[in-house]
Order: C-alpha cells, then structure tokens, then sequence
C-alpha cells in the first residue's frame, strides 16, 4: 500500500469506513433489508473515499498495537449504528399511523411482507413506509443524510469518547416523538371512526333488529380509506418537515 497511501492515511479512511458503513446499513432509503449488504458496503465505501479528504484531518496516528487498533475501529462502528439507529426509529411514525388507520377501518387483518421490517405489517403500514422512501429522495432528504455523516465528525471527533447515555436518551425521546406523530398523523381518520361509531351505536339502540354491523362494516372501511385519501397529502408534508429537523440537529445549518 506504500506506493498508493501511507499506513496513516489506510487507517484513517479505514476509520472513515468503519462510521459510514455502520451509518449506511441502518440509513433509511440506503439500508433498507431488501438491498443486498454488499452493495450497500460498496456504497459506503465510495462514499468514505470521497468523504476522506474532508472529515479525515483530525483522525488520530496509528496505534502501536492490535488493541488500540481493534477499538479505534469498534468505537467508530458504534457512533455509525448510534446515527443510523436513530434516524432509522423515526420511521416508526408512519408504521404507528399505518397501523392506527388500519384498526379504525377494520383492515388490521390485511398483513403483506413489509420490505423494510423483517415482518409482515398491515397494508396501509407498508404503503406509508413506501412513501416515505419515496418522499425522502424526492425532497433531496438523502443529500441532509451525507451532511449529517460530515457533521457527526465534528460532533463526535476520533478518539472521544461515546456518549452511550446520551445516545440513550436520544433514541428514547426521538422514539416517543415518533410515537406521538403517528398519532396525529392518523388523527383525521381517528376522530372520523369515533364520530361513525357513536353514529352507528345509536342506531343500534334506536333499531335493535337492524343489522347494524353488515351495514356499517363497508362503510367504515370506504369512508375511512376516503379520509384517508385526502389527508395524504398533509401526511407527507408534516412527516418531511419532522424529519427534515430531526436530520437538521445533526447536519450543519
């Protein structure tokens, strides 16, 4: 390797590497389970190339021995999945909104293989999951994920220290947030279920013989998927705004 780059120079690209591809395996849209690993290394790797002569300035020499070695590069992995794991959580909104739409229209039983989860989910779940995809390379999400990557090597230099709590306590509140705008994500087709609901249960004490659930189940189902129609689109953005600001505390302003 002396006639391409020196020693220091390998082991600072291989630092380089070892965050990025630990990022890249858990980025959204990037390490999604259905893209083979290797090409998602092979991307990670031509990204640490093109990235190296920027974010490598401050890495520290070359340990003397194997130890030191072996945690330089542990501790880089670590930060890597620490990113990537958050930015990966925040995906759980539209799974939650997925699902609380599907229990109030009665379609919770309608399960497909989820390409992004390593289980089934419900349908709507994995078509808000799609869109997401979709919606992160079609607002230029993806070029915020690169300067959040050059970022974290300011934020967390070589040779720091990992902020395990503080990683913890990240995750735990980006998780409850996820949580919290899943929810109103699906709030339009919330308050219309309770509204038809309290319709329906009134006509069933008013006409105890009608038979109120044959009647009601196709109609909870096509207005609530109506509803949900036309909300998608105020989904889309709201949930591109949370992200975008999320993505925003790593990268630069």
């Amino acid at each position: 390797m002396e006639s391409y780059a020196t020693a220091q120079q390998v082991f600072a690209a291989g630092l380089v590497f070892a965050r990025l591809g630990a990022v890249v395996m858990l980025l959204p849209g990037l390490g999604e389970t259905f893209i083979p690993p290797r090409i998602r290394l092979s991307f990670a790797l031509a990204l640490s190339l093109m990235l190296f002569p920027v974010v490598a300035v401050g890495a520290p020499p070359l340990p003397g021995n194997a130890g030191d070695l072996a945690f330089a590069v542990i501790r880089e992995v670590m930060i890597g999945l620490m990113i990537g794991a958050i930015l990966r959580l925040f995906m759980t909104s539209l799974a939650t909104a997925g699902e609380i739409v599907s229990l109030q229209t009665t379609l919770s039983f309608s399960q497909t293989a989820n390409p992004m989860q390593a289980q089934p989910s419900t349908t709507v779940g994995t078509f808000l999951g799609l869109i997401g995809i979709v919606l992160i390379f079609t607002t230029n999400l993806d070029h915020l994920f690169v300067a959040a990557i050059v970022r974290s090597f300011d934020l967390f230099p070589f040779g720091g220290a990992v902020p395990v709590a503080d990683a913890g306590a990240l995750a735990i509140q980006t998780l409850g947030r996820s949580f919290a705008l899943g929810v109103q994500l699906a709030a339009p087709v919330i308050v219309f279920s309770l509204i038809f609901n309290i319709a329906v249960g009134l006509v069933g004490r008013v006409m105890p013989q009608f038979q109120v659930f044959f009647a009601a189940t196709p109609l909870i189902v096509l207005l609530g998927l109506s509803i949900f129609a036309l909300s998608l689109g105020v989904i889309g953005m709201i949930w591109v705004e949370r992200y975008r600001d999320l993505v925003g505390s790593f990268a630069p302003p």
